[in-house]
């Protein structure tokens, strides 16, 4: 099974390598591909994919197995399409799957992926239910639970733009590469 988890990564933090980290022991993964999404269809990013690709390298450097990569394709769909991976788990948090409606054809995305959905203690399982009550096949989305660790890219942007410490929230090659280059100081 490989696990594909993609994302704008702006910058990753220590709540994707929990995600990434306990998403390969749950689910015994074969390989890990780190999917940063260049120009996502969901989101706007601050930072160029080159940057955003380098941070990732740095962060999941630390994660064995884990190769990380540019995605040129806006949605998960579309990379679906174009590549043959092998039983292919497209991970994703649970906020991710409350919207999951919203992405283009999320049928078809669990047509040709499962999904696996990070969860963490306290989260509403309310709001997924009714997520998977329309989905076509809700049996190919799998779960598995993260401790909490509360962290968001966007936290990580504001207290770098306001100079404060933000070091226990990414790993340390992050960090650095943030500090070195003045990222996300001119938001």
């Amino acid at each position: 099974m490989t696990g594909l988890f993609g994302g704008a990564f702006d910058p990753p933090h220590n709540g994707h390598l929990a995600l990434a980290r306990t998403a390969l022991e749950s689910f015994s993964l074969a390989a890990l591909r780190v999917l940063v999404v260049a120009r996502p269809g969901h989101r706007a990013v601050t930072s160029a994919p080159g940057v955003r690709l380098a941070l990732a390298q740095a962060a999941f450097a630390e994660v064995p197995g884990a190769r990380v990569e540019l995605d040129e394709h806006a949605f998960t769909v579309d990379l679906l399409r174009e590549h043959a991976f092998d039983d292919p788990l497209v991970l994703i948090g649970a906020d991710q799957l409350a919207a999951f409606g919203t992405w283009k054809e999320p049928d078809e995305v669990l047509r040709r992926a499962r999904l696996g959905v990070a969860t963490r203690p306290g989260y509403p399982r309310e709001a997924l239910d009714s997520v998977l009550a329309r989905l076509e096949a809700p049996q190919r989305v799998l779960f598995f639970e993260l401790p909490p660790l509360p962290v968001s890219s966007s936290e990580v942007r504001a207290l770098a733009r306001r100079r404060e410490p933000f070091a226990n929230l990414v790993p340390a090659g992050v960090r650095e590469q943030i500090e070195r280059l003045g990222l996300y100081r001119d938001e």
